[in-house]
């Protein structure tokens, strides 16, 4: 029998957020130094909800010490690390630095720089709102089920619950905030999954500009 998601959850809930934070990016972590992935999760968790980082770092060392055998396999009942790129057997070691990393973190206020999201996965999780607007309603379809930019805003605000469509305004507003240029909003819409341009004459960034207004005001 398959685990459970409340057990799925308590064992590797947090531990799959630190995965997932890998994906796409090298996991060259050292005991010395550690990789842009960690940076991001790092970085993220302290800002929304910091208190996770204790249970990713403790979910980490219980599975290195403990990976599933043969039985759970079969049973499907364990968390399988994701593919990233490493040897199966230097994995239980990667796991042990990474917790080493995220105890220094808590314990000495070992804290990444703050900044603007330096992986994938960094700008989903920090604006995922943004992503869902963008990816959902923007994707090279949008030509066959929207006349136009606006129509596909104005479908989103039409379908979306009005605190959601609050948070997604408040996303672009930092967004805006942050010190990013023409190509850094070119570079954040790709991330955010979105497959065309923003509408004549906007550049993105003056988009996403309206796009906040537009939402706030309607």
């Amino acid at each position: 029998m398959s685990m459970k998601p409340l057990e799925h959850d308590r064992r590797y809930g947090e531990l799959d957020q630190v995965m997932r934070a890998y994906l796409g990016q090298p996991a060259d972590d050292t005991p010395e130094r550690r990789s842009r992935a960690l940076d991001a999760y790092l970085r993220h968790a302290w800002h929304t909800r910091p208190w996770a980082i204790a249970a990713a770092e403790r979910q980490l060392r219980e599975y290195s010490r403990n990976p599933p055998g043969r039985i759970r396999h079969q049973l499907g009942e364990f968390y399988a690390i994701p593919d990233i790129g490493m040897p199966q057997s230097d994995i239980r070691d990667w796991l042990i630095v990474l917790a080493d990393h995220l105890r220094k973190s808590i314990e000495e206020g070992d804290v990444p720089e703050p900044s603007s999201p330096q992986t994938h996965w960094e700008w989903q999780a920090r604006f995922p709102e943004t992503a869902q607007l963008l990816g959902g309603w923007f994707s090279q379809d949008i030509v066959d089920e929207f006349p136009d930019h606006d129509d596909a805003v104005a479908d989103y605000a039409a379908t979306t619950g009005p605190h959601v469509v609050a948070r997604l305004v408040g996303e672009l507003h930092e967004l805006l905030a942050l010190p990013l240029d023409e190509a850094d909003y070119a570079l954040a819409a790709a991330e955010f999954g979105m497959e065309v341009g923003p509408p004549e004459p906007f550049s993105y960034g003056a988009w996403f500009r309206s796009v906040a207004a537009t939402l706030a005001d309607g």
